[in-house]
């Protein structure tokens, strides 16, 4: 995994920090203190990128959709090819929770 190379202390503790949030609110709450509008847009747009790469969506509708570039839209498919799995991870949760 790449980012086992930021892993240690600081890591671990953001991330604890994420998962100790309740809900939704608390999710807003904490991402507009933590980071810029640009960095969470982008973190928003990739998990959206996947979402439709993994239902079949071609990298047109998905870059007219998401106003994701090409390379956005090449590299989220790179991870879920050849990645942690990861977004599947996430993906399956939440469309378990949409049904």
């Amino acid at each position: 995994m790449q980012i086992d190379k930021l892993r240690g202390k600081q890591l671990d503790q953001m991330f604890d920090a994420i998962l100790s949030l309740k809900n939704r609110e608390e999710c807003y709450k904490f991402f507009d203190d933590i980071a810029t509008m640009s960095e969470i847009h982008s973190i928003a747009q990739r998990l959206q990128v996947a979402k439709m790469l993994t239902e079949g969506h071609t990298y047109n509708v998905i870059e007219k959709e998401t106003n994701a570039s090409t390379a956005t839209i090449s590299r989220v498919r790179r991870c879920i090819n050849f990645g942690s799995d990861g977004y599947q991870l996430v993906l399956d949760r939440i469309m378990d929770e949409e049904e």
